[in-house]
């Protein structure tokens, strides 16, 4: 077995992993990669991650881009989009360009520019992101965006998740992705009940968002795969 699979469990740590020649798998479950994943499945033309709000606030003047803006896991002001996935299955979504700023998923993405590939994941493309992964002969690194630098339970179960999937072709790196597949393995039975108990699931549900939390737990809903190409994530064909 030639190829490694890691996990980073926040971007406060990814500077201790090597990037280089390597796919990195940003994962936000809730929700920003779901989203993500969700917009290109529902036939956005691109998605444009930015980490600063004040770089997401130029595209709100240029024609030809929606524009989705959360801190916090709340919608800020001014922006059309939020970070809910029920707001990407819209008709309005097919052929556009979509440009995104969230609390935790973009910083991750940002943080991992020097990767050979960045690919999203969520539950929702789960096999479709491990099956791209077999064809691509690459180690891999998983990099969870966790939640204001520290690490959170659903990202985690995401790295355990694909982990379980790959390990036919890739060596786990270290003790991280052992800890994520042992606890993929006690709780993936019960996802939906364990992420709902979850501390952001709990703050997301003050904001009375909870069929978001359900959603963000399905497993294969879309086959779509995420991928950077220069500053934009397009759908892999």
């Amino acid at each position: 077995m030639s190829n490694s699979i890691d996990v980073c469990l926040s971007p406060k740590l990814i500077d201790l992993y090597d990037l280089e020649g390597k796919i990195v798998v940003v994962v936000d479950i809730l929700r920003a990669t779901s989203v993500m994943t969700t917009a290109l499945a529902h036939g956005a033309k691109e998605i444009i991650p930015v980490e600063k709000l004040e770089v997401a606030k130029e595209y709100l003047t240029k024609e030809g881009y929606l524009c989705a803006a959360e801190r916090g896991g709340e919608q800020i002001a001014g922006f059309p989009l939020d970070n809910s996935p029920f707001n990407y299955m819209k008709d309005n979504i097919k052929g556009a360009s979509i440009v995104i700023t969230t609390t935790n998923g973009t910083v991750a993405i940002e943080k991992s520019a020097v990767a050979d590939q960045i690919l999203v994941g969520s539950f929702l493309n789960l096999t479709s992101v491990a099956e791209y992964i077999k064809t691509q002969n690459k180690d891999v690194v998983v990099h969870c965006a966790g939640w204001k630098g520290k690490t959170n339970m659903e990202d985690t179960l995401y790295a355990g998740a694909l982990i379980e999937r790959l390990q036919s072709t890739h060596a786990l790196g270290c003790d991280t992705p052992h800890m994520a597949l042992k606890y993929w393995e006690a709780v993936k039975n019960d996802l939906q009940q364990t992420v709902a108990d979850s501390a952001h699931a709990k703050r997301l549900n003050k904001l009375n968002i909870t069929k978001d939390i359900r959603f963000c737990t399905q497993i294969d809903e879309y086959d779509v795969v995420p991928k950077m190409e220069g500053t934009s994530l397009v759908a892999v064909k």
